[in-house]
C-alpha cells in the first residue's frame, strides 16, 4: 500500500466520521442527502461483497467493514431515528437515484475488465461511487444549507476522490501490469465534477 492510497483511505474516514459526528451532535441530518447516502451503501455493497470469499488483509477487511457499517448507520439514523428522521428535508431531496443506478449498470456490463459477476459488481460500484454525490450537491444548491459539518464532509469526501487518483496514477507507473483507467477517469471526473460545483 502507498501512501496516498493509506492517505485517500484515512480522508474517506474522516469523511464519514465528522458525518456521523453531525448528526450525533446535532440530533439533526439537516443538509444531508438521504439518496446520497443510500447510493454509497449500494457502493460498498456491490464492491465489497468480496468479503465472503477473498482475504487481502486485516487492514482491507476491516476497512470495508467500516465503511459498510458506517453508511448502514447513517441511513439508520436518517430514516429511523426518532429526532434525526424529522430533520430529513424529503422535500428538497428528490434526486431521481434511478437515473444513476441505471446507466451505471450498463455502463459495467458493456465496459468492465472481465466479465464476471464480481468484476460487474466491481465495476459497477466504480461508475456509481464517481455519481453518488450528484444528490447532495443538488439539496445543497436547492436549499443553500451549507453548515460547517456539512461543508467539511463534502470537502473531506473531493479529497479522498483527489488523493485515489494520484493513488491509481501512482500504481499505474511503479507495479507492473497494474492499469486502472476505469477508476483513473471516473475518479478524475467525480473529482472534477465537484470542483465545479464548489465554484458556484
Amino acid at each position: 500500500m502507498n501512501i496516498f492510497r493509506l492517505a485517500g483511505d484515512m480522508t474517506h474516514l474522516l469523511s464519514v466520521v465528522v458525518l456521523l459526528l453531525k448528526i450525533h451532535a446535532t440530533r439533526s441530518c439537516r443538509g444531508i442527502s438521504l439518496k446520497t447516502q443510500e447510493l454509497y451503501a449500494l457502493v460498498f455493497l456491490t464492491r465489497y461483497i468480496d468479503l465472503f470469499f477473498r482475504y487481502v488483509s486485516l487492514y482491507n477487511t476491516v476497512m470495508k467493514l467500516v465503511f459498510l457499517g458506517s453508511s448502514g448507520t447513517i441511513i439508520y439514523y436518517m430514516r429511523f431515528h426518532r429526532v434525526v428522521r424529522t430533520t430529513y428535508d424529503r422535500e428538497q431531496d428528490t434526486f431521481r437515484a434511478w437515473f444513476l443506478i441505471g446507466p451505471c449498470l450498463l455502463l459495467a456490463l458493456l465496459i468492465n475488465g472481465e466479465f464476471t459477476p464480481i468484476e460487474i459488481l466491481w465495476t459497477f460500484s466504480l461508475y456509481l461511487e464517481a455519481v453518488a454525490i450528484l444528490p447532495q450537491l443538488v439539496l445543497l444548491q436547492r436549499t443553500q444549507n451549507i453548515d460547517n459539518l456539512t461543508g467539511n464532509y463534502i470537502l473531506l469526501l473531493g479529497a479522498y476522490r483527489g488523493l485515489y487518483i494520484i493513488n491509481w496514477i501512482y500504481r499505474s507507473f511503479t507495479e507492473d501490469n497494474y492499469r486502472q483507467w476505469i477508476g483513473i477517469f471516473l475518479n478524475d471526473h467525480s473529482a472534477a465534477s465537484w470542483l465545479m460545483n464548489q465554484q458556484d
